[in-house]
């Protein structure tokens, strides 16, 4: 939907123009899952899918919030905000505003209508962009001056005690800092981070839909996460000095196998790993090798797919057909590298597709999905945009 019929769409709603028009995008992350809150390095980006808002203040005290894509609307009074169950889409919303008064932010009245293109459970960060975007909101309609370090870690804590997801910082993080054509190596313990230019001509990021939708508070996502922490406090003993598993060696957690669960020690294992990952993926795209990138990322998947097990038939599927893509159309070694993307337990797979052979490569992929689990694959192809930002 273009923005402008946003704005539309809120005089309707409300019988004002809105104050202010706001895009807040979706992410990728080529590299780093599930490394975040172990303190590790990730290698996002913002891309041009986004939610866009368009808002105003109000002078009664009253939250209004209408979600334009599922055509339905909440009605929260601001000195009494609490999670609806019944409106699940609005946590995300309420809880920023909650967090910005819980720090004493005098946030009052506000009416927002939203909408986007970020397809929801698809493992883009939908979340992220209507925190990022919401928080950016308010920061701007009434003149907090925090600044955007200050509204990504907002944002997070609005997810984590409000919406109930332990979640990290990547994606709120990519969301707001994104850069056109760039990756961010964002290191989650002290937020340092860098661009990386995304070097790639000839080369496309093509997502593909597994259609299994991820619901990952209700899933194991915190599961993981705790069975990450399990695994620091028993390492602990021998290791006073790891306070995370990015603290934690290859060679440390070898030595320390015996003194962990099996699954525990997976799920360390795949984790110490992937950080290290990472590391190798920002060498390689500072030389411009994506194909050392591309077998990182199937590195990944296998990790994410055996050792942390956070990935799903139809993902393994995915990323299992580019491995052996036939001659015709010149998809032999047409695919770079490929996993799967997000927190798991269903979104997009990831792919890195030569271009010419875009075309030939989506036909293919949704023609062997549909044969396979009789239904439509959906594949984007996307581009590496700007953080949140102002429109109006």
């Amino acid at each position: 939907m273009h923005p402008t019929t946003i704005a539309e769409h809120f005089t309707q709603k409300f019988g004002a123009k809105p104050e202010i028009l706001v895009r807040a995008p979706g992410r990728i992350n080529l590299i780093g899952e599930h490394t975040d809150y172990n303190d590790g390095f990730v290698l996002p980006a913002a891309i041009e899918k986004s939610v866009w808002f368009a808002a105003g203040r109000r002078g009664d005290g009253q939250v209004l919030l209408h979600a334009l894509d599922l055509g339905d609307s909440c009605r929260a009074d601001i000195a009494e905000l609490r999670p609806r169950p019944d409106k699940s889409w609005a946590n995300y919303l309420l809880g920023v505003i909650d967090e910005l008064r819980r720090d004493g932010h005098p946030v009052g009245g506000v009416q927002v209508v939203f909408s986007g293109d970020i397809p929801p459970g698809a493992g883009l960060s939908s979340s992220a962009a209507m925190e990022s975007g919401m928080a950016f909101v308010l920061n701007e309609l009434f003149g907090l001056e925090r600044s955007k370090t200050d509204l990504i870690k907002l944002a997070q804590r609005a997810e984590n005690n409000f919406v109930g997801m332990q979640c990290g910082i990547m994606d709120m993080f990519a969301s707001v800092m994104g850069r056109e054509n760039q990756v961010i190596r964002l290191d989650c313990r002290s937020l340092d981070f860098e661009y990386f230019p995304f070097h790639a001509p000839g080369i496309s990021i093509v997502l593909c839909n597994s259609g299994v939708k991820h619901a990952l508070v209700d899933s194991e996502y915190n599961t993981r996460r705790l069975e990450c922490e399990t695994g620091v406090l028993l390492l602990k003993t021998p290791y006073p000095e790891v306070k995370s598993l990015r603290d934690v060696s290859p060679g440390m957690l070898a030595a320390g196998k015996d003194r962990l669960p099996e699954t525990v020690f997976r799920r360390c294992k795949y984790v110490v790993e992937e950080i290290e990952r990472v590391r190798q993926a920002g060498a390689a795209l500072q030389k411009d090798d994506l194909e050392a990138l591309g077998a990182l990322m199937y590195q990944t998947h296998a990790g994410l797919q055996h050792e942390y097990e956070v990935s799903c038939p139809e993902l393994d599927f995915l990323v299992d057909l580019t491995k052996n893509l036939p001659a015709e159309n010149k998809l032999a070694g047409a695919v770079l590298g490929a996993r799967m993307m997000g927190g798991g337990f269903g979104g997009c797979s990831i792919n890195l597709v030569r271009q010419p052979a875009v075309p030939a490569f989506i036909d293919y992929m949704q023609a062997r999905f549909r044969e396979r689990w009789r239904r439509d694959l959906v594949c984007y192809e996307v581009r590496l945009a700007n953080g949140v930002e102002r429109v109006f």
